[in-house]
């Protein structure tokens, strides 16, 4: 399976997607977790069907020493015990922005005032990013029907 399109090959869309890129590599900056940015990533990838960005996920979290139990679990976190309160904040706060077009009004007020309770406003901002960031990662791969399965960890 080849994807229908290298948005890598012209100049406009190649420009573009380094910007992209760039913004969601200095998230790495954030005083929230690479874990909890893994999971929420990884959550948001599920929702939206994208296999190159599930397989870029769990490949990444577990080479940084995620537990295959909690990467199992992520797509039932609710019933889970294996996540803390604040993961559990991000995860849900994740679901909500990734499903938006689902909730009149988006973002619920108490999904918010949850993850408020765990993130100061530098890492709500940061979480906010990286939920809109991956949310753009997933639709592209979906579009253009990126393969998934031969990712190396740490290769972005």
């Amino acid at each position: 399976m080849n994807a229908r399109l290298n948005v890598f090959a012209g100049p406009v869309a190649a420009k573009a997607w380094k910007h992209i890129i760039a913004a969601g590599n200095a998230l790495g900056d954030s005083t929230v977790p690479a874990a909890t940015r893994e999971l929420v990533m990884l959550r948001a990838s599920q929702i939206n069907g994208c296999a190159g960005c599930i397989d870029m996920h769990t490949k990444d979290a577990t080479a940084a020493g995620e537990t295959a139990v909690r990467l199992h679990l992520v797509a039932a976190w609710r019933e889970a015990t294996v996540f803390t309160d604040a993961e559990r904040a991000a995860l849900e706060l994740a679901e909500q922005a990734t499903r938006i077009a689902d909730a009149a009004g988006g973002v619920p007020d108490e999904v918010w005032a949850n993850a408020a309770k765990h993130y100061d406003e530098d890492q709500l901002a940061a979480l906010v990013t990286q939920i809109a960031l991956i949310n753009a990662f997933n639709r592209l791969n979906v579009i253009v029907q990126q393969p998934a399965g031969d990712y190396r960890p740490g290769r972005h």
